[in-house]
Order: structure tokens, then C-alpha cells, then sequence
């Protein structure tokens, strides 16, 4: 777990988890546009950053597994989960395993640019792809600076750790359970041709509290271009709960 800017005195925490690719350092600016209140705790996932030599997950369960059982010392507080792309399907993964195992649950849960889990893919898988496919895929996404797509000794280390996110996205089987009593914030960019409206808005069926949808300029990685208006969103959201003290992670029973 990586937390940028520790505060112990905080009433709230948001986990947040990266997209495929991405690592815990997507989110070290980001308690500069948060509430004092909240503790930014960044999900720090096999193969990159400090864990770089470590294996890849390249399936959902195991790595939901180990992300709850590291994140259980960290919720002895209110929590909330932030979640892009391959991180939103992650962070409900996980917030279903702390119901099951554990009754407990996220405060709320933010899910962004993916589509809701109980929906098929839409796309043929890629994670398997000869090379040369695969990075055209890459580039087709817009998530990869093209200047690192064309640098060969980044891209020998990139690759692995992409390719086994893609499996864990790619061969994830959605299981039905109750929705999720927490509320659900889904977030999409104006301009994704990956994510369509209607497919964020079918995350409503996994909540039985409060449902809403914001949408923001940008294609699929509008969290880094929209950043600004994405934690401004987060920030209204965030400080009316930290500032309330009743929040409990116990799951109602």
C-alpha cells in the first residue's frame, strides 16, 4: 500500500486502484485535491513500482484475494474505493470479498471508465496477441504515451505486466451476488468509443443505495486529462462524508 501523504488524523480513506498498467503512482497528487479529511491510499499492484520484481496476477480471484487481505490492517476506519477501468473492476471484486468474508464495506464506491461487470465483452481478447498486435492495440487505447510504445527496453519491461492485466480483465467471470448496499459513483468520458453511457449506467444493478453517473471530457484515460474536475467530483462526495461521524465499514446485517 502506498499512501502519499500519511494522515493519521484523517475520518476517511480512499483506496484507489490502478488501470492495466497503471501503478500506485497514478495517484500521488492527488490528497493535494482531496478533502484534509480523506487519506489517499494507493492499491500498489504486483510488478511495478516497488513490488516491480514480483509476478504479475494475470486472473481476478487471486489478485482480489491478496488486495483484501493486504488492505484489512488499513480499515480501521471509513473507506471508500476508487477504481479506473481495470481498477473499477477490481475494487468491486473487492468490496464484495470484505462483504462475504469479513461484513464489511466501503462507505462508497467509485468505479470509472469500465463498464459494469455483469455486462459481456464486447471486444475479442488481445492479452494473447503476437507483439506487434498487441502494441497497435496499445496505441489504439490512447493509454500509452506513444514515446514509451517506441522505446524497446521500456516496453520489454512494460509488456509482461501488461499482458497479465489484460488476462485478469479478459478471462474474469462475473458471479451474481446481492448489489452492494454502499452507494456507486460511475464516472465515463465524453469521448470513449470503449465505454458507452449505457454500459456505465447498468452499475446501477449492483447497489441497493444511491446510484449517480457523471460523465467528463476526454476518451478513456480522461483521469488524467480531466483530473482537475474528476477530484472535484470526488471532493463533494468525499467531504460530506468525512465530515459526518457515523459512518461504520460494518455491513448493515
Amino acid at each position: 500500500m502506498y499512501c502519499p501523504k500519511p494522515n493519521p488524523l484523517s475520518s476517511l480513506r480512499l483506496f484507489c486502484f490502478p488501470y492495466a498498467g497503471g501503478g500506485a503512482l497514478n495517484f500521488r497528487t492527488w490528497s493535494q485535491g482531496l478533502p484534509v479529511g480523506v487519506e489517499v491510499c494507493a492499491v500498489e499492484l504486483p510488478g511495478r513500482g516497488k513490488r516491480i520484481l514480483e509476478a504479475p496476477f494475470t486472473q481476478a480471484l487471486p489478485l482480489v484475494q491478496a488486495i483484501a487481505h493486504a488492505l484489512l490492517p488499513y480499515l480501521d476506519k471509513p473507506f471508500a474505493f476508487f477504481g479506473h477501468s481495470m481498477g473499477a473492476l477490481v475494487s468491486f471484486e473487492v468490496a464484495r470479498l470484505l462483504r462475504r468474508e469479513y461484513g464489511m464495506s466501503p462507505v462508497h464506491l467509485f468505479v470509472s471508465g469500465r463498464s459494469a461487470p455483469q455486462l459481456p465483452l464486447q471486444e475479442p481478447p488481445i492479452h494473447s496477441l503476437p507483439q506487434p498486435a498487441f502494441i497497435e492495440e496499445l496505441r489504439r487505447l490512447n493509454g500509452t504515451p506513444k514515446a514509451v510504445l517506441e522505446n524497446v527496453e521500456l516496453m520489454e519491461l512494460l509488456l509482461p505486466i501488461l499482458r497479465a492485466d489484460f488476462a485478469v480483465l479478459e478471462t474474469y467471470v462475473y458471479a451474481a451476488e446481492p448489489p452492494l448496499q454502499c452507494p456507486i459513483t460511475a464516472f465515463g468520458g465524453l469521448q470513449d468509443v470503449k465505454v458507452s453511457v449505457d454500459r456505465l449506467e447498468a452499475w446501477r444493478q449492483q447497489t441497493s443505495a444511491k446510484f449517480s453517473l457523471q460523465m467528463l471530457p476526454g476518451d478513456h484515460f480522461f483521469v488524467q486529462s480531466a483530473q482537475p474536475l474528476l477530484l472535484q467530483f470526488l471532493s463533494r462526495e468525499l467531504n460530506s462524508i468525512s465530515t459526518v461521524g457515523k459512518y461504520s465499514n460494518r455491513q448493515d446485517s
